[in-house]
């Protein structure tokens, strides 16, 4: 299957490139990058432009106007979302694939590992999700609940044609919570997985910005907004 990996960029000049690196690196056979150059101001298009991706720009500042943007022009079976901060292993394509054999599968996740935090939140952060997601994504799923499920934003695989049943992304949000409203609405169409093997190096600069608990407080607020509504 054909992977088009999107990742959305506004003002990423700094951080840009050393995440195609990583991504270009990767073991996979088939797949394509998208950079979709969201309303910059910067060189990130400039930096873009020096890789063999694919570049394209959207005017509405947004993450979900990009990721939308990015759909939009992918070709692949499969689109693989992450952020311009993300530096993936060669190996995560690989890792991630098998699962789609299944044709009740139709996204798959997995957790952050904040390479740049303090050793007690990162590791704390990274346990978290590794043991604690997987519960929550398996009991919204549950026929008890049927509430939806749970994706990390910059570290997630969706079947093409799903997101295409599911409406494509809600450009309406622009950024808390995006990611929830995106699961729960595909998982209305197949299983999505949360494993605890598919980790996505990013960076902790929001935390280190806007303060762990400020951020994290604002992380669960949305996701229980979007869970819980009824649309």
């Amino acid at each position: 299957m054909k992977v088009s990996i999107v990742i959305p960029a506004h003002n990423e000049e700094t951080s840009l490139g050393p995440t195609l690196e990583a991504v270009l690196k990767s073991n996979y056979p088939d797949f394509e990058v998208i950079v979709v150059n969201n309303a910059s101001t910067d060189k990130t298009a400039l930096i873009a432009s020096n890789f063999p991706v694919t570049l394209v720009h959207e005017s509405r500042k947004g993450l979900l106007w990009a990721r939308e943007k990015g759909r939009q022009t992918a070709t692949g079976e499969i689109i693989a979302n992450i952020d311009a901060d993300c530096l993936p292993d060669p190996e995560w394509l690989n890792q991630v694939l098998p699962y789609f054999h299944n044709a009740s599968i139709v996204a798959v996740s997995g957790p952050y590992d904040y390479y740049d935090a303090d050793p007690f939140f990162r590791y704390g952060s990274l346990g978290f999700q590794k043991y604690i997601y997987p519960l929550f994504n398996k009991t919204f799923q549950s026929s008890l609940f049927k509430k939806g499920a749970t994706l990390i934003g910059g570290n997630n695989f969706i079947r093409a044609n799903i997101l295409r049943k599911a409406g494509g992304y809600n450009t309406s949000i622009l950024f808390y919570g995006e990611d929830t409203d995106t699961a729960k609405r595909v998982s209305a169409h197949g299983r999505v997985i949360f494993s605890p093997k598919v980790i996505m190096k990013t960076s902790a600069r929001r935390f280190k910005a806007e303060g762990k608990l400020n951020l994290m407080s604002k992380y669960w607020y949305h996701f229980f907004k979007q869970i819980f509504s009824k649309k």
